[in-house]
């Protein structure tokens, strides 16, 4: 895992906030992605934790292309894929993919499981058509559908099945890199706990790269190599997945691990989870000092005076607080 696939620097993703109706005008921004700076390596999954609204998913669409950053480089291959335009763009994304939150929204209702999967082939011109219904049936059954319930409509899955099928589309092109957008968080438990073994079991079949977004740190965890904790906009701490759950120090990544249960009452009954005070805290344009500074016991003028930069406080872990 020392070569590195895909490298982010500086990413800024902005939305105009406008004000009048006649003549609307420009009155802010509000900055879903703030400057992020984070390299993913060749087969490792790089987990992205960090609640609702943080730029998570606004990242990931960056990263694809789907949405055109305000400003930064997403380099692939040593090209800069902010710049590609027409083709270029269009022979990249076949090795770029992504697993949509929603396993049903993401699937059209009027098209088989058959023609979903076909429709990357089809688009990019892999194969002849007559070798497509093959190539189909093979991905179904590395995802663990029958080859049977290939003509069967979306409503006809079951939600985890229905998600095998956007598993199942993303890996028809043989992509290098999957962009998973809470694949799991619409799931029931037990077949989350199914969906993430199979992405396990896909990564060690065909090397592949994941970028693995989420709310919740125990699901990252279980499947990432490393983890960026992502709060309005920014990335707070990175490290490995022992040093973010075991070694936690930003205040922010330290009340996200208190908040995980543990399914042991009398363990759970002497836990102290981290309560942070709730203050308005904004990513609209302002003043640049720390976005946590609102919600953090430990801020002081230092945090109002100079929003903090990741530094490196053993190997592999980075964190961006001024208290460390």
């Amino acid at each position: 895992m020392d070569e590195t696939l895909i490298e982010m620097k500086d990413i800024r993703m902005y939305f105009p906030v406008t004000s009048g109706t006649l003549f609307p005008h420009r009155i802010s921004d509000i900055k879903a992605v703030d400057g992020v700076s984070l390299s993913i390596r060749r087969g490792e999954t790089l987990g992205l934790v960090g609640e609702s609204g943080s730029g998570k998913s606004t990242l990931g669409l960056c990263v694809l292309q789907l949405l055109r950053p305000t400003s930064g480089e997403v380099i692939y291959q040593g090209k800069d894929l902010c710049r590609a335009r027409g083709r270029d763009i269009r022979e990249v994304r076949r090795r770029l993919q992504m697993v949509f939150q929603d396993p049903y929204g993401s699937l059209n209702p009027r098209m088989t499981a058959a023609g979903i999967i076909s429709e990357p082939l089809q688009i990019h011109r892999l194969m002849p058509r007559k070798d497509q219904r093959q190539r189909m049936e093979e991905l179904l059954a590395l995802v663990g559908l029958s080859p049977d319930r290939a003509d069967r409509y979306p409503h006809e899955f079951s939600a985890g099945e229905r998600q095998r099928v956007g598993i199942a589309r993303a890996l028809a092109v043989d992509p290098d890199f999957i962009v998973c957008d809470e694949p799991v968080s619409s799931l029931d438990v037990c077949v989350q706990a199914q969906v993430l073994s199979l992405l396990a079991d896909l990564q060690q079949k065909l090397g592949l790269t994941y970028l693995f977004i989420a709310h919740d740190l125990a699901v990252v965890a279980q499947l990432s190599n490393r983890i960026a904790v992502m709060y309005r906009g920014r990335i707070v701490e990175l490290g490995t997945g022992d040093q973010i759950v075991s070694r936690p120090i930003h205040p922010y990544t330290r009340a996200l691990i208190s908040a995980i249960p543990v399914p042991d009452p009398a363990v759970e009954k002497t836990r102290r989870r981290l309560a942070l005070p709730g203050g308005e805290s904004t990513t609209s344009g302002g003043a640049e000092v720390c976005s946590f500074k609102p919600n953090c016991l430990e801020a002081d003028k230092t945090c109002l005076a100079t929003p903090p930069f990741l530094h490196e406080v053993e190997p592999e872990h980075w964190v961006a607080c001024w208290k460390t």
